[in-house]
């Protein structure tokens, strides 16, 4: 299949700006997965200061 320059420039605008959507989501995941990581170490305090 031979794709035209115009089509490899839109498979390439495509691509990155996936790529660029994705790391958006890993960023927030990252700080969803470091925030729940906080409470269950607190949770953890908790747990053992009460025993």
């Amino acid at each position: 299949m031979q794709l035209t320059p115009e089509e490899l420039v839109r498979e390439f605008h495509d691509a990155v700006m996936e790529l660029y959507f994705a790391r958006k989501r890993m960023i927030s995941l990252e700080a969803e997965n470091a925030e729940l990581k906080a409470q269950l170490a607190a949770a953890l305090v908790e747990t053992d200061d009460q025993a």
